[in-house]
């Protein structure tokens, strides 16, 4: 079970730690119909049961052993295009957690949001809209053992050695996007803002071959060459430059 949070509880405007979950994200989904649940309110387990990922992929690890982290944003930004963003922000805001208690480590996202150490995932992220706000959910390996991880790819920061400072992890977290989307909110783009510069400073796949499943079944591969002013992922193929607002992206080599 958790311990105490007093660290996030100061950073969150509502905290809320369960001691299992199905989805977090559902469960803050459903609790976020009342107005008792402000911007930047937080659902926290270490034991999510049915959790689901990007592309709709599971995601169920041993009790104990990641943290499920779903966060309640309603203070949004009036454009749509700059609510494409919060994903991004996420990915960023959480990578600074990360690299804050994994000095000497490359830690960097893979677009559009996982987060990586050393090439390896020990975080992903999932943003989902409702009417009126969006339900940002994360998932971090911390105390998987390397005989958990599920696939040689993934990490946790117990593989690497550490024990994790949930409270400090998580209050990082929070107040970093917190920041970000209201920086978002208050400024003309991404680009006034500073998140599409903060943004391509941690994301480790520009520069880098990539392998890109597209939603409709197409594959596009070429060079990953910069985030647009919409942070699609221009890349750079045999036919031209593509910009890729949604897929599965496979860094093939670095360049």
């Amino acid at each position: 079970m958790i311990a105490s949070l007093p660290l996030t509880e100061a950073a969150a405007a509502r905290l809320a730690v369960v001691k299992h979950s199905a989805s977090t994200n559902a469960e803050l989904r459903a609790a976020s119909a009342s107005d008792q649940w402000p911007h930047l309110s937080v659902l926290l387990t270490d034991d999510q049961r049915a959790g689901r990922g990007r592309l709709d992929r599971s995601w169920v690890t041993p009790a104990g052993s990641a943290l499920a982290i779903s966060v309640l944003l309603r203070e949004l930004p009036a454009s749509l295009d700059a609510r494409g963003w919060i994903p991004l922000a996420a990915g960023q805001a959480m990578a600074d957690a990360v690299a804050a208690q994994l000095p000497g480590h490359d830690v960097g996202v893979k677009w559009p949001n996982d987060v990586l150490v050393d090439g390896r995932k020990i975080c992903g992220i999932l943003a989902e809209a409702t009417a009126d706000a969006v339900i940002v959910g994360a998932g971090v390996n911390t105390a998987m053992t390397p005989e958990q991880l599920p696939v040689e790819t993934a990490t946790s920061f117990a593989a690497l050695g550490v024990d994790a400072d949930s409270d400090r992890l998580v209050a990082d977290y929070v107040q970093a996007l917190g920041a970000a989307v209201s920086a978002l909110a208050a400024a003309p783009d991404a680009l006034a803002s500073g998140l599409h510069a903060a943004v391509t400073e941690r994301c480790v796949t520009l520069g880098q071959e990539v392998r890109v499943s597209l939603p409709g079944g197409d594959v596009l591969q070429g060079v990953a060459r910069r985030l647009d002013a919409h942070g699609r992922l221009v890349v750079d193929a045999a036919d031209g430059a593509h910009a890729v607002a949604a897929g599965d992206v496979v860094h093939v080599r670095a360049l």
